[in-house]
Formats: structure tokens, C-alpha cells, sequence
């Protein structure tokens, strides 16, 4: 294949002037968890198995991605760990000229097992979810119980170097809010990086958002109850947190604010989904095909003239407002950084 690295000057550039380097793509659509804020718990209508895009597909994008600029993918879901031998993959991707960053996003229930394979074959960090300290309530939020699973997946995340780990507390007032301080005080022990999502709407929890909704300043304010916080930079990268620790700790504690403050000024980032469609902002309704071209022959060269001219259709910023509803399904999946 020729290495488009060199060849194409020009690197992928939004309509407002913003880098595009970092791909979030979906493995697949399935979970093993209901959370009560992002699916119903019954689950959802799953993609065909042959819409799904293989490893080879996945590849393909990849590498036209890089060819413009991409340099970080994030593996995403649903949960990414129950597609079979994820680690093959990474080890693909990895082997991509330009990709210099290969991240997962995972609920942790299967890390455990895997870590040793995934760090070997190129991952470089994780983001667990994590929204509770307390098993029953991890039951309760999560449809399923598991919270020792998720802890003994973040322990092999950081004894396989998969770091730094970044765990994604989403805050709902009368669920967990109240482990706020909980989780801040964990940064002080654990070279561990808490980001706390305010909680968006989704097609299936609108009124238990609107109801359950802390702000990104309520938190703070929470957290600095503990003790002075200062701004720090964010853990490897420029994510959607705004990042802070507290003296002497060694974790960071983070705000992700979707609705307080939106970050969309400095969003570089657009997303692949399992069956092959490129989005370009988490909560909008530009879909692109992309399974189509590459299944009928399009090649490296034809993905990388539709990356560029979907360029022009993504948006400034989304719309979202408290109480209304999100386009997207699982988008607590796709929103850490």
C-alpha cells in the first residue's frame, strides 16, 4: 500500500479551522450492561452481524485517516471487549504508519482477562466507566452486577501499563452524587484520573435526566470541600475534561460538561460506527457512509476524499439543552476522551 503520509500535504481540517487527529471507532453496538442512563433494559435493536465492519475494513479507514492527519483511535462500543479478539485489531492499527495513540473505552467488566494481550499487541491507556463505589448500586445503575470485576480490571490497567487510567463517574443527583467525595478523595492514593460527566439526554432516560442532572460547577464546588484544587494539564491529551488535582496527589480530578460548558470549540475528533458510518458530532445527524465505497472497491484514496469532504457538513458546535433529547444512543460511550 503507499504510504499516503508523505504524499498528501494537506491535513484533515474542519470548516472552522479546527485539526481533525483523533478517530473514535465502535466495534460494536452490543453491551453486557442496561445502564439506566444510556439503554433501555431490554436492550436495543443490535446491527446485523454482516453490516458489522470487519477488522480488515476497520483497518482500511484507519489508515486513510492517518494518511490526512489522524494520529490517535479510540476503541469504542457499546463495550468493545465483547468483540472477539479485540486484540488483533489493536495490533493492526498499530501497525498503521501515523497512528501514534491507541486508547479503549470499556464498562471494565472483561479488562481483567484481556489486559495482558491488549497491552502487548499496542494499547496504550483506558477509560473505565465506573459510577459507583457500592456493589448494590452498581446493580441498580448498571442492570447487572460486577463492581469486583470493574476494580480488578483497573488494577490490571495499571499493572499492565495501560496508563494513564481515566475512570468516567457519570453524576445523577439521588443515585451517586453523593460519592462524589469519594471518588475525589481516590486521587489523593491512586495515580488514577476521575472524570465526572454530567449526565446527558437520551432517547430512553429525558425525564430521569432532567431530574438527575448535577452540574459540572456543582462538582467542583463538592471537590474543593476536600480541599484546594488547582488546574492542571489534562492526563495525555487535550480531551473534553477540564482537569484539576489537589497538592501532593497523584491523580487528577476532571469535569466533562456537555451541557454547563460545551467543549465543541476545540472538538478534533469524529467517529466510526460499527456498521461502517463516519459521525461527526456526537449528538448531531450527519451520518456518512463509508462501509458502502469500501465494499464496492473505492479503496484508501476514495475514503480519504470523502473524510475531507464530509469536512464541510460538520457542525460548529451541537444544540443540546437540559431536557431535550440526544439523536444518539450510547453516547456515554463515545464521550470520554
Amino acid at each position: 500500500m503507499i504510504d499516503l503520509i508523505e504524499t498528501v500535504a494537506e491535513p484533515l481540517v474542519d470548516a472552522f479551522r479546527r485539526p481533525i487527529t483523533y478517530l473514535r471507532v465502535s466495534v460494536t453496538d452490543r453491551c453486557n450492561l442496561r445502564c439506566v442512563y444510556c439503554m433501555p433494559e431490554a436492550g436495543l435493536p443490535w446491527i446485523a452481524k454482516p453490516d458489522i465492519l470487519t477488522f480488515e475494513e476497520i483497518t482500511a479507514i484507519v489508515g486513510a485517516a492517518a494518511s490526512i492527519g489522524v494520529r490517535s483511535i479510540r476503541l469504542t462500543g457499546g463495550e468493545p471487549l465483547i468483540r472477539r479478539d479485540l486484540e488483533r485489531l489493536v495490533a493492526m492499527i498499530a501497525a498503521v504508519p501515523g497512528i501514534d495513540d491507541i486508547a479503549l473505552s470499556t464498562n471494565g467488566l472483561l479488562l481483567e482477562a484481556q489486559a495482558p494481550a491488549l497491552a502487548a499487541a499496542g494499547l496504550r491507556r483506558v477509560n473505565v466507566s465506573l459510577d459507583t463505589l457500592h456493589a448494590d448500586r452498581f446493580t441498580a445503575i448498571a442492570r447487572r452486577p460486577g463492581l469486583d470485576r470493574v476494580l480488578a480490571g483497573i488494577d490490571a490497567a495499571v499493572a499492565h501499563g495501560l496508563t494513564p487510567v481515566k475512570i468516567n463517574c457519570v453524576v445523577m443527583r439521588g443515585a451517586n452524587d453523593d460519592e462524589i467525595e469519594a471518588f475525589a478523595a481516590l486521587t489523593r492514593e491512586r495515580a488514577v484520573h476521575i472524570r465526572f460527566i454530567e449526565v446527558m439526554p437520551v432517547v430512553e432516560n429525558v425525564e430521569m435526566q432532567r431530574d438527575a442532572w448535577v452540574s459540572s460547577d456543582e462538582v467542583l464546588a463538592r471537590m474543593n470541600v476536600l480541599g484546594e484544587l488547582r488546574p492542571v494539564p489534562n492526563p495525555h491529551g487535550n480531551g473534553p475534561a477540564r482537569t484539576f488535582a489537589y497538592d501532593g496527589a497523584p491523580g487528577t480530578v476532571g469535569v466533562i460538561s456537555p451541557l454547563a460548558h460545551d467543549y465543541c470549540e476545540t472538538c478534533n475528533r469524529v467517529r466510526l460506527s460499527a456498521d461502517g458510518h463516519l459521525k461527526l458530532c456526537l449528538f448531531g445527524d450527519n451520518h456518512i457512509d463509508l462501509r458502502t465505497p469500501l465494499r464496492t472497491g473505492g479503496g484508501e484514496e476514495a475514503i480519504v476524499e470523502i473524510l475531507r469532504a464530509s469536512m464541510h457538513v460538520k457542525p460548529e458546535r451541537h444544540f443540546l439543552d437540559l431536557g431535550q433529547t440526544a439523536s444518539a444512543m450510547r453516547a456515554f460511550s463515545e464521550i470520554g476522551g
